[in-house]
């Protein structure tokens, strides 16, 4: 039996995920980071993205994350994240309809404040886009 980690995957308003895994990848803010068991310890921020589960068998579950925080532990991983949801609840023309706002906001922009707020919502609408994107991939 090979060895596995636990994986909790937890938003401010409930827990999306938690079990077994041989292998977890997230988006920490220096760059996709792979996590196996036995893993050296790490807190580390995340930035928005996708966040995937690698179950027994290869299967993988997708994720999409806010931000957070990845903490690391020889054999668990929790993930605390802002906003947290399966890849498939997405709702894509909801995350259409932010990016394009936020744009609009960034065109417009009025105050350092205001072009802060559209860059993060820029960000979140294009994880969110990215991760449908890269899900619809794995299909074909």
């Amino acid at each position: 039996m090979g060895m596995t980690l636990h994986v909790d995957i937890v938003s401010a308003e409930q827990e999306i995920f938690s079990g077994t895994a041989e292998m977890v990848f997230a988006p920490a803010i220096m760059g996709e980071v792979g996590i196996a068991p036995r893993h050296t310890q790490m807190l580390t921020p995340l930035k928005a993205g996708e966040v995937r589960v690698r179950t027994k068998g290869s299967e993988e579950q997708t994720f999409y994350v806010s931000g957070g925080m990845l903490e690391v532990q020889p054999h668990v991983v929790t993930i605390l994240a802002d906003t947290a949801m399966r890849a498939k609840d997405i709702d894509e023309a909801a995350a259409i309809k932010a990016k394009e706002h936020a744009e609009h906001a960034l065109a417009g922009k009025k105050t350092e404040m205001d072009y802060a707020r559209a860059t993060a919502e820029l960000a979140e609408a294009i994880a969110q886009l990215r991760t449908l994107e890269r899900i619809r991939k794995k299909k074909k």
